[in-house]
């Protein structure tokens, strides 16, 4: 049974979600031509612009796993996208760059995921972009680090 706060499509929770899964449903057939996915775009995305990150680094922003990080490396490494060498002072730490032919497929990749950032952009003039991104910031500062009254005891 739902709480007083109505339908699930009235919840705030539930629309950010379906916008969610939506952004990435066309991303991922944005991606398609390109034969990657989301989470491997972002990992080619996040090394053009830190190259160097760690597994561990790139899992934090990608927000998932270490295990499904290794996994997503371990596949753009076996194409020849990225390559991972040990870090010059802690070995056991192995550093990702994109490489010449990852940056390649990065450049093509992007320009496909920019026409679905573009449609996300076309709804809002940039006054209602600006009052949206404040208002979810405002929504992820609420959220952060927020835990249930029966964890508070």
């Amino acid at each position: 049974m739902l709480s007083p706060m109505g339908t699930a499509e009235e919840r705030i929770g539930h629309r950010i979600k379906r916008v969610e899964q939506e952004v990435t449903a066309a991303k991922h057939a944005a991606l398609r031509p390109f034969k990657i996915n989301v989470p491997q775009y972002n990992v080619l995305l996040a090394l053009s612009l830190e190259p160097g990150l760690s597994g561990a680094a790139l899992a934090r922003r990608g927000m998932v796993t270490p295990q499904t990080m290794s996994s997503v490396l371990s596949t753009l490494e076996g194409r020849g996208l990225v390559e991972r060498r040990p870090h010059p002072i802690h070995s056991h730490i192995l550093e990702a760059r994109l490489t010449r032919s990852g940056g390649a497929l990065l450049r093509r990749a992007d320009a496909a995921v920019a026409q679905v950032e573009s449609l996300l952009d076309d709804c809002f003039t940039p006054e209602e972009a600006r009052i949206l991104f404040a208002q979810l910031d405002r929504c992820s500062e609420k959220l952060s680090g927020w835990k249930p009254d029966s964890a508070k005891k």
